[in-house]
């Protein structure tokens, strides 16, 4: 049924085999196996999601699409996401085994930082720096 997860068990009454001497048939039981998702990782009703978005999404806010088990849908990242946060899309995880409606799909942003900056690239992102008064570290030293 939707929504079992990997070792639900389920019980199908009479399908198993006759009892000895010409016994009814006895119940059927079939435990599932789930094959792990290579998008999402599950978590009971809901499903977690690595959004990779660049540093410009993160700082400015964008529009990213990404995947749902119904579609893709667009994801509002808000301007000043850090590596890390995490956005829930309500409704959007796995179906409930026994009860209706769905989990929630958990978006977490992974920032990606370019590693073949071209010499232009370099020089924008130190200007930017001397721009910054930046002291990210000093919580550190308290």
């Amino acid at each position: 049924p939707a929504g079992a997860k990997d070792g639900t068990k389920i019980r199908m009454k009479g399908k198993g085999e006759a009892g000895e001497r010409g016994g009814a048939a006895g119940d059927l039981f079939v435990i599932v196996r789930v094959t792990p998702s290579s998008v999402f990782t599950r978590q009971g009703d809901d499903l977690l999601l690595d959004v990779p978005v660049t540093f410009p999404e993160a700082a400015l806010g964008a529009q990213v699409e990404i995947p749902t088990l119904n579609g893709r849908v667009k994801l509002k990242v808000p301007a000043g996401s850090a590596d890390g946060r995490s956005l829930r899309l309500a409704g959007k995880g796995a179906p409930k085994l026994k009860g209706a409606g769905h989990g929630d799909l958990i978006a977490r942003l992974k920032v990606q930082v370019p590693g073949d900056l071209s010499d232009k690239e370099r020089a924008a992102l130190e200007t930017y720096a001397d721009m910054r008064d930046d002291h990210p570290r000093a919580g550190l030293f308290r």
